[in-house]
């Protein structure tokens, strides 16, 4: 299937609990936002957008030539923050958005467009994510890996930190048994909506699941919204969420 229209929409929050100001960080020679606008430029998207809350990033945007708009800063999470745009830009119910974290300047351009076919070519689902095989057996038993399941459609039944499913009897022993078989993706933060869908976002009530999980993607689920999951072979690299990823970062980009 050829790539349909979509567009991008790049949250760039100012404020960050591990690494204030983040988005402004000088990554060899750029500002880490602008890495993350310049990819997405070249995904073939119908438009690209930095939505900031923060008049700093709006003027560097602006300043690097990218189309910026102000938004609220009571936003909780990147979602709502698409919302607002998708509402201020005036697109359609049925147009696709695309969430592109202004903290991932090496994400491949592949799993953007990827996640956007899933959606394009299954019309009962509303969203789309990004899963990849898991390949360490620890991260199976990790709470900080995400794992989510799918039916027989590639649509998600869950995601959750625990370890599922659990394999009866090859978790009962010592060390457990992993299968080569081992149903779980690890999910990949990366969410592609219809329009109509971020419409009402708004309006949904945090869920059980997720106040426990302390993971958004199963408000959706759990308001029986259909979830499709595009499947990734390996793992993109790691964004911004330190000095010390920036700093790794830089040095890479330097050596190329």
């Amino acid at each position: 299937m050829n790539l349909p229209p979509f567009h991008i929409v790049v949250p760039a929050r100012y404020a960050s609990q591990r690494f204030p100001q983040k988005m402004l960080a000088d990554l060899a020679g750029k500002p880490v936002v602008q890495w993350v606008y310049e990819l997405a430029l070249k995904a073939g998207a119908e438009s690209v957008t930095i939505a900031t809350d923060h008049e700093s990033i709006f003027a560097a945007a602006k300043a690097f030539g990218a189309d910026a708009v102000m938004t609220r800063d009571d936003h909780e999470n990147g979602t709502e923050r698409l919302a607002e745009v998708a509402m201020l830009k005036g697109w359609s119910g049925d147009e696709i958005v695309v969430n592109v974290q202004g903290d991932e300047p090496l994400l491949p351009i592949a799993l953007i467009q990827d996640a956007v076919r899933a959606l394009a070519e299954d019309d009962e689902s509303e969203m789309a994510t990004v899963a990849c095989p898991i390949h360490r057996s620890e991260d199976i038993f990790n709470p900080s890996v995400v794992k989510v399941v799918c039916d027989a459609k590639g649509r998600a039944l869950y995601f959750s930190r625990a370890t599922m499913p659990w394999d009866r009897d090859g978790f009962a022993q010592e060390p457990k048994i992993i299968s080569d078989d081992y149903p779980a993706l690890r999910h990949v933060g990366l969410y592609v909506y219809r329009v109509s869908l971020l419409d009402r976002y708004a309006h949904m009530p945090m869920s059980p699941l997720e106040k426990w999980e302390k993971l958004e993607q199963l408000r959706f689920l759990h308001q029986g919204i259909k979830v499709q999951v595009a499947v990734t072979q390996e793992l993109p690299p790691h964004g911004v969420d330190t000095p010390e990823d920036l700093q790794a970062l830089t040095q890479k980009l330097s050596s190329q």
